[in-house]
């Protein structure tokens, strides 16, 4: 029955294409190991070969850079600029080699494996030779071996609550000072309410070593990724708000995170709103329930469910993406109407001010509701570059810019 659903799908994207459709998903073709003897040039702008009827924006072509892999989520590379993903269903941390640069992964190679729900990666060259893995419970540290492509001599340094309704951890360092504080994301335990454990609802600094657990911000109902502003120590997290609030509320969220800030989980959503059919107190006149709180930096539809975030740094790409933004919006599943299921850009200004807002990368929801991918992690590189990995299609889609 798989074989046969997989096959339906994939003779529907290909009439998709033809019919120039807008849908996305599916199985592509396995990784090949075929030698070859040059790189592969950049494709043609608007070429789509991965079998797969997407929706590009003008410019843009796209590959298929690995294929079946589960729920691929947390793209991360290595000292020696190999591609390294998390596969939570899977319980491994996965290398994507690419050695003979033809813009296909060779193999497939298991890091490590056996883990609970892993999710985080984090390098840091305060600690060479080493891979952070954040999984549910906890955060550990590895001897990594960038030739094996493998993680040995598990070390845990941070212990995680686990359960409850959002158990993926992602963990990313702050690039001053010297690359030594780790950031470290934990989502709520239900949809809203009060947590009983200190470290719900933020995201958590530690140092290198795991020492000095505290909260770095605070009223973050579940901030699954992280990025930096070019040139900057600003931090962005992307945050998705509460559920059965209806269609259109509340905006999910994009937040410039500070030290010791609270962003509003469980009173107060997008721009300091308040949550009134959760906090159902009476205040005096006068008295704002938001007050003290930071709100969001731009508000996103409700219900797109915000993942992976990454800035253009201008380096690599054409002229006017700069500082832009993607976000890949995971997609509704409890709204009448779908949403998400996209890449969204973000036209910024120098300061991080929103210029515009357009569709990317579109068509992994059908016309007729039905989805076929569903994007999360984005790693933008320098070479005009990107890849984005996808948890329902099992793939890691491989996309670039005409120059």
């Amino acid at each position: 029955m798989k074989r046969r659903l997989v096959l339906v799908v994939f003779i529907t994207c290909l009439v998709a294409i033809t019919a120039s459709a807008s849908s996305c998903g599916g199985k592509a073709a396995k990784p090949t190991s075929k030698t070859q003897k040059a790189p592969a040039p950049i494709s043609p702008a608007g070429t789509n070969t991965t079998g797969l009827p997407l929706s590009l924006a003008d410019g843009l072509s796209t590959s298929t850079y690995a294929s079946d892999l589960g729920d691929p989520r947390v793209i991360a590379w290595d000292p020696n600029g190999t591609m390294l993903v998390s596969v939570p269903a899977n319980g491994r941390v996965v290398a994507l080699p690419d050695k003979d640069n033809n813009g296909v992964a060779d193999r497939v190679i298991t890091v490590v494996d056996g883990l609970n729900n892993p999710h985080g990666i984090a390098f840091t060259q305060a600690r060479p030779g080493k891979i952070y893995i954040a999984e549910e419970d906890q955060v550990a540290v590895y001897d990594y071996d960038p030739t094996a492509l493998k993680a040995i001599n598990k070390k845990k340094i941070i212990d995680l609550p686990a359960g409850g309704a959002h158990i993926t951890r992602t963990i990313m360092f702050l690039p001053l000072p010297n690359d030594s504080r780790l950031l470290v994301s934990v989502g709520s335990s239900m949809n809203v309410g009060y947590e009983s454990d200190w470290r719900r609802a933020k995201i958590l600094v530690a140092n290198a070593g795991g020492g000095g657990l505290r909260s770095y911000a605070s009223g973050l109902r579940n901030s699954v990724f992280m990025a930096v502003y070019p040139g900057t120590e600003q931090v962005w997290a992307t945050e998705m708000g509460r559920d059965y609030l209806g269609d259109n509320l509340p905006p999910d969220e994009i937040n410039t995170i500070q030290d010791t800030k609270d962003y509003g989980w469980p009173t107060c959503y997008g721009k300091n709103v308040h949550d009134a059919d959760f906090d159902t107190k009476t205040y005096p006149a006068g008295v704002d329930p938001c007050a003290g709180k930071t709100p969001a930096h731009i508000d996103i539809p409700a219900h797109s469910a915000p993942l992976g975030l990454a800035f253009f740094d201008g380096k690599g790409w054409p002229a006017g993406y700069g500082h832009d933004m993607l976000v890949a919006y995971h997609g509704s599943w409890n709204r009448s109407v779908p949403t998400g299921y996209k890449v969204v850009r973000y036209r910024l200004d120098s300061g991080g001010g929103v210029l515009g807002v357009e569709d990317f990368i579109t068509g992994c929801l059908q016309p007729d509701g039905s989805v076929l991918g569903r994007p999360v992690g984005i790693s933008i590189k320098d070479n005009g570059v990107l890849y984005i990995s996808d948890d329902k299609a099992g793939v890691i889609y491989r996309v670039t810019a005409s120059k």
